[in-house]
């Protein structure tokens, strides 16, 4: 059916539009023929992929395919141990790629799950129980509290029904529905109170409504065509390892011809240069890199899971280190989603409500000094109103795993105990109403204090149109009417008000100071409910609201609103500094979400905030001008999240996307890396995320971000390691063919410090700790090369050094004896040990971006441990006779030693004095510019 603006049309005319009478439903033979015309009220998934061309697909890449090639080769060379550790490299890899495309795929089906499973529907006066894919436009369905929303509605009654839409709109609250018509052209899906959404639940009340649009039609479908029509972004990592593989496969393919050739032209006989150029051919492309890479991926997911950070897709792990944009949902992230009251105004007093969620600690201040309700008849009384005035109810838990640690707290440390006995407070009912019980309980009104003397006889519920509650209550000393809702409302039925001490008029002066102070918490975005009663007389009845709520007593105003966590503003400082821009995404109204931007450091001087229907009047382009320049969106769509995201990713931006609920999903998945809440997160939501968080909270996402940047720099470092080992020994062949030297290097040898010297070194390497300043740098770009930074001149200069010294210690051996093959042997096993002691005193140089004396070089144990290992395998291969033949290796003397250290340590000792002396030189003609640049960047 033609999409309308359904929340414009009145009953009768979309009665008329439909065909369908409001009582007696669709006939059986309508429904039959508009089910064959729509279709099933059900979402697509799309087109499925196989699991096996999934896990084919993980085969296709040209890295992969080039390993297969060299795994190929090292079979037919009879190195069996090499080929099998190529093979379970590629094997792993793929193993894991089709895990995660795999998981990818069940995000529709997730969703699918949030539809109603049944239905209550009208149908030729009857009313029917069918499943809810059977529904049709015109439908009459009837929903009551707890039911899902089955289709798109259009309520034609409702009574005080609220509908929970946070999955769908952003909107932290259940928000009140009516039947009346909304005349305005746009408007955002949270304020279209006549319609009801697919998937959303009712929370309270009952309704009829109509059905308008089923399926992909909905607003969920909506979404599901977003996510179906959204590819995932390749990551940063992803697209530098492919460009890395192309480069050194070529590079190396090329040098080892030109080694070979002029090997063969200097005299080497052919099949020698062919077995020594294939070696170095399989030397020179680092296989062993997916494997470090997924190590260190691994191992990173490891930690984050420590600190509460769940990874889904392990290259997003790296991906959040470049991140330079975080668009972070408001509710349950940067706020803790329990509303707490923050400020009264009681009898002519400002008061101030400390104490955060539903736990009952804090108090009431007066200028700063606590408020005893023993001595304070009027705040007491207040409070009151507000937990009887209710139908909330905050239980103290112990989650599961504290209950178990409590068990056996014996056994435990005393830091164990502590934390065992720690109770969690969950609130049961409406947020609101939980703020105010408590308020109160901080006060020592609890429901149990105030059950031995108030008793409750009747209800009159919150309604959209009242906009007020009221119950009745009695007590030893009689009967009560308590009342809250909304203050100007309230206000219009008191008759008096608790002023100073005493109940007194209600005149227009004390009047007009209750709009102000209800004004002065408003403009502070806080969430306003007066609180008012009356003492009955003896034997009044009052059956309907308008009796019971008239003459009443003004008793205050409380002030409420989701506070923000106390780490994230810590937490945005941090991202600033690391030149990283943090964007507040929420459904809630502007002015909540702009003071709540105010408060954490969000919103910068000169920022702006722009609404959902600010953004629906903008194109693309008009867009991409002032989204550098917008901290703050408000009221917006699952669309709008998604333009956003879009936006600043056309703006050069690597974008990071948080949120819970089904509206955030397409965003989440086309963003570069999608964040999703573990705690208040929908299935669909998590199922499209790459990274979820364990405790909701942003600055999780801060840790996460910190270790996705030391995961980059460590990938960095062991290609920075392997790269320059690789041409180390690549030119040391090189050199020597073009000089007409014997080879320095036996095929197996250079087989054995690609397996063995390169390996486990590059591993350790992919677990070190990050250097200080790390949080300190900008991101680094989307585009940004992997040699980026001279990593390229890096690796070069120090593979130069390598091979240079390398080839010197062979023909400083060599030419002792040039023409005794005994001698040529020697001279190989000193180039061997050279070669594997410079890599390794090599492998400390590349924990610093600066030189091996920038850091402690026992820092890292692990990496210690590795070289240790690697030199006792030298040794091994050296000194054990059993493997002498079969490595060529001759044991050295002392003077051998003497020059193979000597050697080994030139390379470390020249480039880590030139960048010692190249840094004093730099700082000397700067002066005080350093100091000036840090100062800009941590503003």
């Amino acid at each position: 059916m033609e999409q309308k603006s359904w929340h414009r049309l009145g009953a009768e005319e979309l009665q008329k539009m439909f065909g369908v009478h409001p009582e007696s439903g669709l006939s059986g033979e309508d429904a039959a023929q508009r089910l064959k015309e729509n279709g099933h009220n059900e979402l697509s998934e799309g087109k499925a992929i196989s699991p096996l061309t999934l896990l084919l697909n993980q085969f296709k890449d040209f890295m992969v395919l080039v390993l297969m090639g060299a795994t190929l080769v090292s079979g037919l060379l009879g190195e069996y141990l090499d080929a099998i550790t190529i093979v379970a490299i590629i094997m792993l890899n793929g193993v894991l790629g089709f895990v995660q495309e795999f998981r990818a795929e069940r995000s529709l089906r997730a969703l699918k799950q949030l539809s109603a499973p049944a239905a209550k529907v009208l149908r030729g006066g009857k009313v029917e129980h069918i499943p809810a894919k059977m529904l049709v436009p015109g439908d009459i369905v009837l929903l009551e509290s707890g039911d899902r929303i089955p289709a798109d509605v259009r309520w034609l009654e409702c009574s005080a029904l609220y509908a929970e839409e946070s999955a769908l709109t952003g909107e932290s609250l259940p928000v009140s529905k009516h039947a009346e018509v909304i005349h305005a052209d746009e408007i955002p899906l949270g304020d279209q109170k006549n319609i009801g959404f697919m998937g959303t639940m009712v929370t309270r009340g009952t309704g009829r409504a109509i059905v308008v649009r089923t399926g992909m039609d909905t607003e969920m479908g909506k979404i599901a065509d977003l996510i179906l029509n959204t590819e995932s972004q390749e990551t940063p990592l992803q697209h530098r390892l492919e460009q890395l593989g192309k480069i050194l496969i070529y590079v190396s393919l090329g040098l080892t011809i030109v080694v070979v050739i002029a090997g063969i032209l200097h005299g080497q006989p052919a099949a020698a240069m062919f077995l020594a150029g294939v070696s170095l051919a399989v030397a020179a492309i680092p296989e062993g890199l997916p494997a470090i890479v997924t190590i260190a991926l691994a191992l990173g997911v490891q930690r984050m899971i420590k600190r509460k950070a769940i990874v889904r897709k392990l290259p997003s792990v790296e991906t959040l280190g470049c991140a330079s944009v975080i668009c972070s949902d408001k509710t349950g992230t940067l706020t803790q989603n329990k509303m707490t009251v923050t400020r009264l105004w009681n009898a002519g007093r400002i008061l101030e409500v400390t104490g955060e969620g539903y736990a009952p600690s804090g108090h009431v201040l007066e200028k700063g000094k606590p408020l005893d309700l023993k001595n304070d008849q009027n705040l007491r009384r207040m409070l009151q109103i507000g937990a009887l005035c209710n139908n909330a109810e905050i239980i103290e838990t112990f989650p599961g795993e504290m209950r178990a640690r409590h068990k056996g707290k014996e056994k435990g440390s005393e830091a164990d105990k502590n934390a065992a006995v720690q109770p969690v407070w969950e609130l049961q009912g409406d947020p609101t109403e939980g703020a105010l019980v408590a308020l109160s309980a901080k006060m020592g009104l609890t429901a149990q204090s105030l059950g031995v003397t108030y008793t409750r006889e009747k209800e009159f519920p919150f309604d959209s149109e009242r906009k007020l509650m009221s119950v009745i209550v009695s007590h030893p000393g009689g009967r009560m009417i308590c009342t809250k809702g909304a203050p100007d409302v309230l206000l219009n039925n008191c008759a008096y008000m608790l002023w100073e001490g005493a109940v007194v008029p209600c005149t227009p002066t004390l009047r007009q100071k209750v709009l102000e102070a209800n004004e002065q918490m408003a403009s502070g975005a806080l969430r306003v409910l007066g609180m008012a009663y009356r003492d009955m007389r003896s034997g009044e009845v009052a059956d309907s609201e308008k009796e019971a709520e008239s003459q009443l007593v003004f008793a205050g105003l409380a002030g409420m609103i989701d506070p923000p966590r106390r780490e994230v503003r810590d937490a945005i400082s941090l991202t600033r500094r690391a030149g990283i821009k943090t964007v507040m995404i929420t459904g809630d109204h502007g002015t909540t979400a702009e003071a709540i931007a105010h408060q954490l450091g969000i919103l910068q001087r000169g920022g702006t905030v722009l609404t959902g229907s600010q953004l629906t009047r903008m194109d693309d382009d008009a867009l991409d001008k002032v989204s550098d320049n917008v901290y703050v969106y408000a009221r917006v769509s699952p669309e709008h999240k998604l333009r956003i995201v879009k936006s600043l990713q056309r703006r050069g931006h690597v974008v990071a996307m948080t949120g819970d609920g089904v509206n955030d999903a397409p965003a989440i998945k086309a963003a570069d890396i999608g964040i999703s809440m573990g705690i208040t997160g929908t299935d669909v939501t998590k199922e499209a995320s790459s990274l979820i968080l364990g405790d909701d909270n942003f600055s999780t996402i801060v840790a996460a971000i910190e270790e996705g940047r030391n995961i980059y720099e460590n990938i960095r470092k062991f290609i920075r390691y392997l790269l320059a080992s690789n041409v180390g020994e690549i030119l040391t062949m090189f050199f020597a063919m073009m000089l007409g030297l014997p080879l320095p290097l036996v095929p197996i040898q250079i087989l054995w410090v690609n397996l063995v010297t390169d390996g486990l070194p590059a591993m350790a390497l992919g677990v070190d700790q990050a250097e200080k300043d790390l949080m300190e740098h900008k991101p680094r770009g989307a585009k940004e090369n992997i040699f980026a930074r001279r990593l390229g001149w890096k690796i070069i200069s120090r593979g130069l050094l390598i091979g240079l010294c390398t080839l010197a210690a062979f023909w400083l051996t060599l030419r002792i004896d040039p023409g005794s093959p005994q001698q040529l042997v020697r001279a190989q096993s000193v180039a061997f040990a050279t070669l594997v002691m410079a890599q390794l005193i090599h492998v400390f140089d590349c924990r610093s971006s600066r030189s091996v004396f920038h850091r402690n070089p026992f820092q890292n144990k692990y990496l210690v441990l590795a070289v240790l290992s690697s030199v006792l395998l030298m040794l091994v291969v050296m000194y054990l006779p059993v493997l002498q033949p079969v490595f060529k290796t001759v044991p050295l003397n002392v003077r051998e030693w003497c020059l193979v250290l000597v050697m080994a340590g030139v390379p470390t000792f020249l480039m880590g004095a030139g960048s010692v002396w190249g840094g004093k030189k730099n700082r000397s003609r700067s002066g005080g510019r350093t100091m000036i640049k840090s100062t800009k960047i941590s503003a």
